[in-house]
């Protein structure tokens, strides 16, 4: 098996985790996952909610999402910032593609890959990254906490 081969295994595993831990999520319009993992070791963790302290409800009755939900992109590198991980060189799985105020924190946190397996409407956070000469894949997930890689 050569190293691609390897790699593309790894990411289908990591982003099979992470869209299982997105059902730590409160949120009911989207369940969203992500894990930093480092040298084959998740060094963070993040999904979908509310800051810490706040009830965990993401939607008001109208079903929209309130301003102060966190992603699952800025809840990980968050969390790194109160470890003693660092995040440089790292690779972010993340269940759906990152928004263009996600993609700014990747970029900053150092983080070299994102895999995605879920696109969102809006692509500047995609591209945005790869301005940023992060490398962006995308592997679509099935049902069955598959992916395939596009």
């Amino acid at each position: 098996m050569t190293v691609e081969e390897k790699q593309k295994k790894l990411d289908h595993r990591y982003l099979r985790m992470s869209k299982i831990w997105a059902e730590n999520s409160y949120c009911k319009r989207r369940q969203v996952g992500a894990l930093v993992v480092k040298d084959k070791t998740i060094i963070s963790d993040g999904y979908n909610g509310t800051p810490s302290g706040f009830d965990n409800i993401c939607e008001d009755e109208a079903n929209a999402t309130f301003p102060y939900v966190l992603h699952a992109e800025a809840n990980a590198i968050t969390k790194l910032a109160r470890s003693n991980n660092n995040s440089d060189g790292s690779t972010l799985y993340v269940t759906a593609s990152p928004c263009i105020e996600c993609a700014k924190l990747i970029i900053q946190a150092g983080i070299r890959r994102v895999v995605y397996g879920e696109k969102y409407r809006l692509e500047d956070g995609i591209d945005l990254l790869r301005k940023a000469g992060i490398e962006v894949i995308y592997m679509k997930q099935d049902n069955n906490y598959g992916a395939e890689e596009k």
